[in-house]
């Protein structure tokens, strides 16, 4: 895909990953619209980047909607999705107080799973409008999953459930898909810092970084938008799923 000229949505988009990968499309030419909660940080950033900020709920179809009629009258139809909203929630199946609560369960699916698709779905219907380019492509999607979707952690059967399910819609989307020219890919970052690691203490960040086998750090948001920028840019990626952890196998704890 050639990007300069192209619009993307960013769930997420205010800070961490979302923020990163904004950045990056924004250098390379493409007009970005942020999808957040947080309008404080999304509303500066699309400032700095030139873009729109859409105060978003991506669980909530009406939300979704009116934030992509937004994007779509500031910069036309999209050609780019990335979704990286998301949250984390620590819960063992049975701890100290009883059994996992069944509405935190319900809260991690719904904002990490359904939010993702629910994305996907209603930005497809308008990015299936667009003049289709090269190989006949009209657009690619990048989804963020988790090594938890793979080694989950003790206390992270909800973030791992949810992650678990983006690897698995990834190829069914893609074929669903691959009749109107749209792709759909999937990366599974390892221990990153983002917003989330910023609330740690320095040496817990350090003692996480050095659980990584090479390079011995956390991952930087950038290094996810490094990867995410080749994925729009090469149009044979294609329901594909990408780990990048730095080799880390996650341990129970």
């Amino acid at each position: 895909m050639k990007l300069s000229g192209t619009s993307a949505i960013i769930t997420g988009g205010a800070s961490g990953l979302g923020a990163a990968t904004a950045q990056a499309l924004h250098g390379a030419g493409v007009k970005v619209a942020l999808w957040d909660l947080n309008a404080e940080k999304g509303e500066a950033l699309a400032k700095e980047l030139g873009g729109i900020f859409c105060e978003t709920n991506v669980t909530d179809e009406a939300s979704v909607t009116a934030s992509l009629e937004k994007s779509v009258e500031a910069h036309g139809t999209p050609s780019i999705l990335v979704n990286c909203a998301g949250i984390a929630i620590g819960e063992k199946t049975i701890g100290k107080n009883g059994p996992h609560r069944l509405e935190s369960f319900k809260k991690v699916i719904d904002i990490n799973l359904t939010g993702t698709f629910n994305c996907i779905r209603l930005v497809t219907v308008e990015m299936e409008k667009g003049d289709p380019g090269e190989d006949g492509e009209r657009g690619v999607i990048i989804n963020t999953a988790s090594v938890a979707a793979y080694e989950g952690q003790i206390g992270q059967a909800a973030y791992g459930a949810s992650k678990g399910g983006i690897v698995g819609l990834t190829l069914p989307v893609a074929r669903d898909l691959m009749n109107i020219g749209i792709r759909c890919n999937t990366i599974a970052p390892g221990i990153f810092w983002t917003p989330m690691m910023a609330g740690m203490d320095q040496k817990v960040q350090d003692a996480l970084g050095a659980m990584v086998p090479f390079p011995k750090r956390l991952g930087k948001p950038e290094e996810y938008a490094s990867l995410a920028m080749e994925i729009c840019r090469n149009t044979m990626i294609n329901g594909a799923v990408f780990r990048i952890d730095g080799a880390i196998r996650m341990q129970p704890r």
